[in-house]
């Protein structure tokens, strides 16, 4: 595949068509496999027309039968009036609902932000302002523990960044990063992360609370944040920079994500491999990169900043594939890299507390074929005191999950020495 294939608008078309291409060395069968060895063609028509046959007789309440024009419990909670299909400059809803815009790409976040140049970006001003490419929003209500939902904080993943969109006179294509300056890879890695924005709902409409004191921008750039659980410290995530592999700075491609039951915020790292470059022919993790497209050179931050660079860091990639905890009720707080939750492609960190009181943390990866895991925290989360989950997330097992042929599920224990998890193999 060439980026500079006329079949792709932009770099950020060309890397998302790259995710197509397995890097899963397996020959097991996919969900999508088990799936239609279970049903074939016939059986889900079959399945469909019984469906059809119940519905006729008794229809679902969450779908309603509205007919046009009524409304209440008798319209059904998804009636409304469908809009025609097409592409303008305005943002189009059903008649009777409303769109605002509550932040957009360089608001202001925190205090002393500046207003927002198109033209003209800075880092400095960045490291203040609304990130871009918004992904997983979370909320925590105000005051903490209540079930407030007109008052709370917006927890928000900014994902990735499009050169081509934000910089003037960038164009579609650069593969080979000419245009690329230390100015405009400071202002992307400014971009990325996270924004911790207090909200209030006031006669209908919401709006964000200026001087908020919960207000707080989190990056790829200067955002400092500690490794922790089982593999804190281990020499494969040791570096220059960091020879006790317990600190590392930033967060990236923070895609989807969760809201634990004492009010944490989980950023979830997800395609790590497009921010390093560097020839890893020689590099003693060259297996385990492989596995997971390291280096993906989708990014130019390798040039400016050595933990990008794996000829200068050979371990910097597996300081990022993690699941971030933050406390956003406390700004001045240290994010925290779980490892005990995986490192991979996570798409997601939802959680539930478990019947026995352990917290379940639920994540895919987001690589094609790819796997579901959950995390199961050892101890019981403590409902009455937020202070005493704080490390909650450092010690359980991670399962991934073995969708088999008769539609069950089994999850399988990721522990050193059970199944296929040797020092063999």
């Amino acid at each position: 595949m060439d980026q500079n294939d006329d079949r792709y608008s932009s770099r950020s078309e060309y890397f998302e068509a790259l995710e197509d291409i397995p890097t899963n060395p397996s020959d097991a069968p996919t969900l999508g496999d088990v799936i239609n060895r279970r049903f074939n063609r016939r059986d889900i028509l079959k399945d469909a027309l019984s469906v059809s046959a119940v519905g006729a007789l008794a229809p679902l309440p969450f779908i309603g039968d509205a007919k046009a024009g009524e409304t209440g419990d008798k319209a059904g909670r998804f009636a409304f009036q469908e809009i025609p299909h097409g592409a303008d400059l305005t943002h189009h809803v059903a008649p009777g609902y409303s769109a605002d815009v509550l932040m957009r790409w360089g608001d202001p976040v925190v205090a002393g932000a500046p207003s927002f140049d198109p033209m003209t970006h800075t880092s400095a001003a960045q490291l203040k302002q609304y990130g871009y490419n918004n992904d997983y929003v979370g909320f925590v209500p105000l005051p903490f523990g209540s079930n407030n939902s007109d008052h709370g904080l917006l927890c928000i993943n900014h994902e990735y960044t499009d050169e081509e969109l934000m910089f003037p006179g960038y164009g579609k294509h650069d593969k080979g990063f000419s245009r690329v300056t230390k100015d405009i890879v400071d202002v992307e890695m400014a971009c990325h992360g996270g924004s911790v924005v207090e909200v209030k709902k006031e006669g209908g409409k919401w709006r964000t609370v200026d001087g908020s004191r919960y207000a707080r921008r989190i990056s790829a750039l200067d955002t400092e944040m500690t490794l922790s659980g089982p593999a804190a410290g281990h020499d494969r995530l040791k570096t220059n920079e960091d020879p006790t592999g317990t600190r590392v700075v930033g967060t990236i491609n923070n895609c989807a994500g969760g809201i634990t039951p004492w009010g944490t915020y989980l950023m979830a790292e997800e395609n790590f491999h497009f921010y390093f470059m560097g020839d890893t022919s020689a590099n003693p993790e060259k297996d385990n990169y492989a596995r997971y497209g390291v280096p993906g050179n989708r990014y130019a931050w390798a040039r400016f900043h050595d933990r990008f660079d794996l000829e200068k860091e050979p371990n910097a990639a597996n300081r990022y594939g993690w699941i971030v905890e933050v406390d956003p009720l406390d700004p001045t707080s240290t994010p925290v890299k779980r490892t005990a939750l995986g490192r991979f492609k996570h798409e997601g960190a939802e959680s539930i507390i478990n019947q026995d009181g352990r917290l379940v943390v639920y994540s895919g990866d987001d690589q094609r074929f790819e796997f579901l895991y959950k995390f199961v925290s050892a101890d019981k989360v403590d409902t009455e005191n937020r202070e005493a989950n704080r490390n909650l997330l450092d010690k359980g097992t991670l399962y991934v999950a073995r969708f088999d042929a008769d539609g069950g599920v089994e999850w399988l224990p990721l522990v050193h020495g059970k199944g296929p998890l040797t020092v063999e193999n």
